[in-house]
């Protein structure tokens, strides 16, 4: 249980970080691609990626696609935590299994369960309550954690695709498609200092180790609570998703100061039933 709760915790902490260097006026793309380059060093030295492996029989056409994703959604991440704040946004990332369970049922052909409708049911309300804002602004900032949602469903899609490939092991995707979001990363920032003549600064090296130790920590402790629960992965799924929703708002609620409405604290108290739910229909599968 201490590495399910040590995920939890690192999980938020990233959330945590994006939020704080908003004081700091940081460049958002230069975090997510110094965050890359230590997550790359952390998962060579942790993982031991068996590079002579990969070959022109590796997952190239998911590959491609998870390294543009990654770095793209994880600055729609950050946005949505300074525009939106924590609570809403872990509550989409965490909204964005309705993604692979949509895609389990029209894809791979996977029967529904009475309590996995239920859960669907409960959560589509949940999203909308979650987002709901109470404050005349026109601008479509909701659009962050929703696509935060669409894009972290999406990535969770094809790394599913990915653990189900035999030609190469996991981790050491894994390190192929950090390496291809550090490419795809460091060519925008380059972009922002040739033609937005955006500054180069300190402060984003230090966000960015930051939030590279603790997305990398994250993936770690998560991976060693699902061997420690190997038998039940669903506690895994369930403690994760809970968790962070729980521990994300309580951060937000009482140290960023984030206001909620009465919709809000409804749609968390949904979405965390349709998660229960879900939860439950996979305990019946295994």
């Amino acid at each position: 249980m201490l590495y399910l709760i040590l995920s939890i915790i690192c999980s938020v902490t990233v959330g945590v970080i994006f939020k704080t260097s908003k004081k700091y006026t940081a460049n958002i793309s230069q975090i997510v691609a110094w965050n890359y380059i230590f997550a790359i060093v952390l998962c060579y030295l942790f993982f031991k990626p068996d590079l002579q492996t990969i070959n022109n029989d590796a997952p190239w056409e998911l590959y491609i696609p998870l390294s543009i994703l990654l770095p793209s959604v994880f600055v729609f991440l950050a946005l949505s935590i300074k525009h939106m704040g924590i609570v809403k946004t872990d509550a989409a990332q965490r909204l964005s299994l309705f993604i692979p369970v949509i895609a389990a049922y029209f894809l791979f052909k996977e029967s529904f369960s009475v309590y996995k409708i239920i859960g669907l049911v409960i959560g589509f309300p949940a999203i909308a309550l979650i987002l709901s804002k109470k404050d005349s602004n026109t601008e479509n900032k909701w659009l962050y954690p929703a696509i935060v949602l669409f894009g972290f469903g999406t990535v969770d899609v094809l790394f599913k695709n990915i653990a189900l490939q035999t030609s190469l092991p996991f981790t050491t995707s894994l390190f192929v498609i950090f390496c291809g979001a550090l490419v795809i990363a460091w060519l925008y920032v380059i972009y922002e200092l040739i033609v937005k003549k955006e500054k180069f600064c300190l402060f984003n090296f230090a966000f960015g180790a930051l939030v590279g130790i603790f997305n990398f920590c994250n993936i770690l402790f998560y991976l060693y609570a699902h061997k420690e629960f190997a038998k039940n992965p669903s506690t895994v799924f369930a403690g994760m998703n809970m968790g962070v929703i729980v521990l994300g708002s309580l951060a937000g609620i009482f140290v960023f100061k984030e206001k909620m409405t009465r919709l809000n604290y409804l749609g968390l108290f949904l979405a965390l039933c349709a998660i229960v739910f879900i939860t439950l229909s996979q305990m019946q599968q295994s």
